[in-house]
């Protein structure tokens, strides 16, 4: 008996689609969902071609990545058309988008790749086995994904930075000549949240005379949440809520990889203290430009956080994950360390002072060299594919939404 993810979706990219269709769509497109982390950075690039009625997109989640948790739900919510994987591959597209590597060569599209994060700076997770250690390549910069049974398989890839460019020359030259720089759209839409800080403040629950403390942890062992599980609890006890507002992100992975009840249940103690916990789909751009500090780690969110001017602290720094001379090897070098055998708040504070207007910037620069341009580049390149003329109006970079906690039910729920 199959699932109802299982059952093949009749729509506009069905042999019959001119005979049921209610709009004469010219363009099929189809979203490639690796995880949750992927589906959020889509979530800024398809709206670009979504409002289009020449183009009709559809969703599907490749069995690709170990960190599939909570993405079918994700989907669901966002009222998405979602195509089982094996129909996905047997149907042809005029455009696939996606936010990750892994089975794109057996679509049949032009695909084009967007980056998941801030882009290449860690070395990939070391596999467990037998055999002798060896060199990691950079993530994101994987040439067996890129490559694959001799042909390259994005028709365009896009990067944030022209560093990026030469990174990807050294790593697979044979993508080069596919690969562009289409600047980063999570942080063009971060910094056009920026206007909107009150209302995210207010959002949070945060007076004029709170600091806001937002808690970053990226996903893995050498995380922040893998080197101090207790970080939250600790946290709130340490800042007092007549003085603080503390807000968290965890990795969607560690969302996906544990289960959401059980996340929550670790979090217990921190959230009935008065912690505020962001799901994992949504809601940390907002936060962070609602921050006076942060206390992160070598995760892409630390590093937005500093672009976006809000001085951070390093609970966690894996320096053997880092690849030297990227943006994360910068942060490193840039942020405070914590000391967690002293009191938390002071060193928050003396982190603050670490920071010049100047510095700010220049992590902005690390993370895009074509600031607010995101949107319009990558629109230009995906009607390209599609061979199709943009439409007229401009290429709007929309801010991000107001931050949404998780709701007072699910948080008493464990």
């Amino acid at each position: 008996m199959h699932s109802s993810a299982d059952v093949w979706r009749r729509g506009p990219f069905s042999p019959d689609a001119e005979t049921e269709a209610t709009v004469h769509t010219r363009r099929t497109v189809l979203a490639v969902v690796h995880h949750v982390t992927a589906a959020t950075r889509l979530g800024d690039v398809l709206p670009l071609l979504e409002r289009d009625p020449r183009i009709a997109v559809a969703y599907t989640r490749p069995p690709a990545s170990a960190f599939t948790g909570g993405l079918d739900e994700l989907l669901h919510a966002m009222g998405a058309l979602v195509l089982p994987w094996q129909q996905a591959v047997h149907t042809r597209f005029d455009l696939a988008v996606a936010a990750s590597h892994g089975m794109l060569e057996h679509l049949h599209a032009p695909v084009l790749t967007v980056p998941h994060g801030t882009g290449p700076g860690k070395f990939l997770h070391r596999g467990a086995g037998a055999g002798r250690d060896a060199a990691r390549p950079v993530t994101s910069l994987i040439a067996e994904r890129i490559v694959v049974n001799g042909r390259v398989v994005p028709s365009a890839l896009a990067v944030g930075h022209d560093r990026h460019l030469r990174r990807l020359e050294d790593a697979c030259p044979d993508a080069v000549p596919v690969a562009f720089v289409g600047g980063d759209p999570c942080l063009d839409r971060l910094l056009a949240g920026r206007p909107h800080r009150a209302a995210y403040r207010t959002a949070l629950g945060a007076g004029p005379d709170h600091r806001v403390v937002f808690v970053s942890s990226t996903w893995g062992r050498g995380s922040l949440f893998g080197q101090c599980p207790d970080v939250l609890t600790r946290a709130a006890e340490e800042l007092p809520s007549d003085r603080y507002r503390i807000v968290a992100a965890l990795h969607p992975h560690i969302w996906a990889w544990y289960g959401r009840r059980q996340v929550l249940a670790w979090c217990a103690d921190a959230l009935r203290h008065g912690v505020l916990l962001l799901p994992p789909e949504e809601g940390w751009r907002a936060a962070l430009v609602a921050a006076d500090r942060i206390l992160g780690d070598h995760g892409s969110v630390t590093c937005y956080g500093l672009a976006a001017g809000v001085p951070a602290a390093l609970g966690a720094f894996p320096e053997d994950d880092i690849a030297p001379g990227t943006h994360i090897a910068r942060l490193g070098t840039l942020a405070p360390r914590i000391d967690w055998s002293r009191p938390l708040g002071p060193q928050l504070d003396d982190a603050a002072r670490a920071y010049r207007d100047d510095t700010y910037a220049a992590v902005r620069r690390d993370l895009s060299s074509r600031p607010g341009e995101a949107a319009a580049l990558l629109r230009r390149e995906m009607y390209r594919l599609l061979r199709l003329p943009e439409p007229d109006r401009a290429a709007v970079v929309e801010p991000v939404p107001p931050p949404r906690p998780i709701g007072h039910e699910e948080r008493w729920a464990i």
